[in-house]
């Protein structure tokens, strides 16, 4: 079975949208024992809380049951290198330029390399910034949510 990691967009759409938050109650009901936390999403969702009940809520709901499971993903030096090395390949390739490519691109390419250090297909409504790593790096991404297999 596929081990799957959610982009911080599939929580916020969640928290923002009824349907969506359906849809992904669907996909954890079958997915939740290959489903894995990465640590540069938790830092984003703590990043977006405003208060102190938000703040227990994400940790008791969301972040904590994964720490309790041992399925955290966390970016090791070589996904670090590869941040600095897509940044410099798009730079050259399309013009990018770091100093105004957005943090959350930053992140992404973290996401996308530490996913694919473990195995993990990453679930993004971001296709667009995935594809265009995946120009520099292979790794596997797919839309919310994928089909139990």
């Amino acid at each position: 079975m596929r081990k799957y990691v959610l982009d911080t967009n599939c929580y916020v759409d969640a928290a923002r949208d009824p349907g969506r938050l359906a849809a992904l109650g669907e996909f954890t009901t079958w997915a939740v024992p290959h489903l894995h936390l990465s640590t540069v999403v938790a830092a984003e969702l703590r990043a977006g809380i405003r208060t102190s009940r938000e703040r227990t809520a994400l940790e008791q709901t969301v972040l904590g049951p994964f720490v309790r499971r041992g399925r955290v993903i966390t970016p090791s030096g070589a996904a670090w290198d590869a941040l600095g090395l897509t940044l410099a390949t798009l730079r050259s390739a399309t013009g990018l330029d770091p100093t105004f490519a957005k943090r959350s691109f930053a992140f992404d390419v973290l996401l996308a390399y530490s996913a694919r250090e473990a195995g993990a297909v990453v679930v993004t409504t971001n296709g667009r910034d995935m594809e265009r790593i995946r120009t520099v790096f292979r790794f596997e991404f797919v839309p919310p949510y994928p089909d139990r297999p």
